[in-house]
């Protein structure tokens, strides 16, 4: 009985030590994937200042699928290849938020001015 047990124990750490995922058969570049992760920031950003009524979920998600290419699955499966290592994930969001505030500042804004006008002279529209 003792035997089996320590066999049982033991083929559970092993499965359980596997915890590498899989490159997926349709792998995202990683620019295209850093490209997707960039637009779903501005669609949250949008869904969360309710822009003209907003953007619902499976809006953007039709538009993401269509603009890339990719279906959910695809989508899923890269998001879980990338995101387990979590190191490299951190430098793809790093790159997000760069490109994030560069494009603030060709706004003519930066990333903490938030809705505050740069002139007071120029009344804000909202």
């Amino acid at each position: 009985m003792t035997l089996r047990s320590l066999f049982m124990g033991l083929l559970f750490v092993f499965v359980g030590c596997n915890t590498a995922v899989e490159k997926p058969k349709k792998l995202i570049k990683r620019d295209k994937m850093i490209d997707i992760l960039y637009d779903i920031s501005l669609m949250e950003a949008v869904k969360s200042q309710n822009i003209n009524g907003g953007i619902s979920s499976q809006k953007a998600n039709e538009f993401l699928f269509k603009k890339y290419q990719i279906d959910s699955l695809q989508w899923e499966e890269n998001n879980k290849y990338y995101a387990s290592d979590i190191e490299e994930y951190k430098k793809m969001y790093q790159e997000v938020k760069i490109r994030i505030e560069q494009e603030t500042a060709k706004a003519g804004g930066t990333p903490t001015e938030g809705t505050v006008p740069k002139d007071s002279d120029v009344p804000m529209v909202k």
